[in-house]
């Protein structure tokens, strides 16, 4: 037999409340969160619309923290179109509007990601940003993982022909805790994740643009399942219907909270969804089901 390294683990019969996993203070234990779903165009303009009227509905409805979906700034499957566009991150509209909105509304906003351009590299960055309620940007985020598949019956999809990957788990800390960011095609990385919740994280962030063949067959199983195994709210606002550069996406943007309880579905319509948030279910889950300190080292042999 061949052995082939040695698995990450925590000691056998750690206590979860006093060994471990770090949990970042909370210092709130409950959040008003408003997920959007949206459609968004080839153009910036009518999404920084949209968002403008989601931040505002937002604010009205008394929430503290609003998440906005994967490419909420722009959704351009015409390279040579959008490459018109995209600009780098202090030139942004989308970004300016959010963090212009989320000064005037005292919001913190995630704003899901938008394509930019960096230094020399022609290629995109899937680019997120976290936004505090004074309108600075806390924490910025790019795709690590990029969707290079070959769906049956379809042309392949190369997402790294167009974009660049990022190489960096970001976590940042906000009033609920140490909250994990990453975007859509991450969600099939459960290691990534696991990272985030052993890490501290109590609140995993997934904006996704999930296509239709995938949605229906993958996203509520897998996104259920990274809530259960890491004990943590998931937030997944999503692009959903027809867009105008000729994509079909899922929708069914959906908040799960750490039992793997779906607690927001919002199927196929763009629109705005209010929740409250008990984080202490977080801790809760965690000691019913200790698994990220009952996690052991292993050997990994072929025999």
């Amino acid at each position: 037999m061949v052995e082939h390294g040695v698995g990450p683990g925590a000691k056998p019969g750690a206590d979860p409340a006093s060994e471990g996993i770090p949990a970042a203070p909370t210092r709130q234990q409950t959040l008003r969160l408003a997920m959007a779903q949206m459609c968004s165009g080839k153009s910036h303009a009518p999404n920084v619309a949209a968002v403008t009227e989601l931040a505002g509905e937002a604010a009205a409805k008394g929430a503290e923290l609003l998440a906005l979906p994967e490419v909420g700034g722009l959704v351009n499957k015409d390279h040579a179109s959008a490459r018109e566009m995209v600009t780098v991150e202090e030139a942004d509209p989308y970004v300016a509007a959010c963090r212009a909105l989320a000064a005037r509304h005292g919001l913190w906003i995630n704003t899901g990601s938008t394509p930019v351009v960096e230094g020399a590299d022609p290629r995109f960055i899937n680019r997120g940003h976290l936004i505090d309620p004074t309108g600075a940007i806390v924490a910025r985020y790019d795709k690590i993982h990029l969707f290079d598949v070959d769906l049956p019956g379809e042309k392949p999809r190369r997402e790294s022909d167009r974009f660049r990957a990022g190489d960096e788990a970001v976590m940042a800390a906000t009033p609920w805790g140490a909250v994990a960011l990453s975007i859509c095609y991450d969600l099939r990385f459960p290691h990534l994740y696991r990272a985030y919740a052993k890490a501290g994280a109590s609140i995993l962030f997934i904006p996704s643009a999930f296509t239709v063949p995938t949605g229906e067959a993958h996203w509520e199983p897998l996104l259920r399942a990274r809530a259960i195994e890491n004990g943590c709210f998931v937030v997944a606002p999503a692009q959903g219907g027809a867009h105008d550069d000729g994509r079909h996406t899922w929708g069914h943007s959906m908040v799960v909270d750490p039992w793997g309880r779906v607690l927001v579905d919002m199927e196929t319509s763009p629109g705005l969804s209010v929740v409250d948030l008990d984080l202490s279910a977080v801790a809760a889950a965690r000691r019913s089901i200790p698994s990220l300190v009952n996690e052991r080292p292993f050997r990994f042999v072929t025999a």
